[in-house]
């Protein structure tokens, strides 16, 4: 377990998730929370349509938190995102030839990205669903080259980050940009006051 930059000794939450850019989203909401480890099988499962996909992982994630939050009422939040095509969800590439499969496939198409976030504390659980479509414009083969060059896609799913160098190939987004980059701040906001965290307080401090 590690501590955010707004971690306390009484955190809102624990994060399951080694994310940065999920523990930027959060931080940026003003939530003070901790990391916890959590390790699931991302496996799709036979016949799992990409919708209950997202949403299994975030449960399994925040469940699999629970073992390590610093005391037994701390909720756990979970998150996990897809980017789909042509009813395919893209994983992370192993290599530069998968990196350049998939933004091949990517150009010049709209796409959808699901993120699945979910709250538990061992007594309720609770999910929500954050579903935008991104169109990207077509990529020339030398700019895939420097790209995957730069190391940005290895351990980004569908081979682009939309916040970073990537965004640059972002045509038009419809939805959420941070459920794109991870954790959509919408969604999550409503889990949080669904359990009755009310994060804002911290907002006149953390402004200072």
């Amino acid at each position: 377990m590690s501590d955010s930059p707004l971690s306390s000794e009484s955190p809102d939450l624990c994060l399951a998730s080694g994310s940065p850019r999920r523990q930027a989203l959060l931080t940026r909401m003003g939530v003070r929370f901790v990391t916890v480890a959590q390790d699931v099988d991302e496996q799709v499962l036979a016949d799992e349509s990409p919708e209950v996909f997202v949403i299994r992982l975030a449960l399994e994630k925040a469940r699999a938190g629970l073992s390590g939050r610093p005391t037994p009422d701390t909720p756990v939040l979970g998150a996990d995102t897809a980017v789909v095509i042509d009813d395919e969800i893209l994983g992370k590439p192993q290599d530069a030839d998968a990196a350049r499969a998939m933004l091949e496939r990517l150009a010049g198409r709209t796409h959808r990205v699901l993120t699945g976030v979910a709250l538990v504390d061992g007594e309720q659980e609770a999910t929500r669903l954050s579903l935008s479509s991104v169109s990207l414009r077509m990529i020339d083969p030398a700019e895939i080259e420097a790209y995957w060059a730069s190391g940005e896609p290895a351990d980004k799913a569908g081979a682009y980050a939309i916040q970073g160098l990537g965004g640059v190939f972002v045509e038009q987004l419809e939805g959420s940009y941070s459920g794109v980059m991870g954790l959509p701040l919408f969604e999550t906001h409503d889990l949080l006051g669904e359990f009755g965290i009310a994060y804002q307080r911290h907002w006149a401090t953390e402004a200072r």
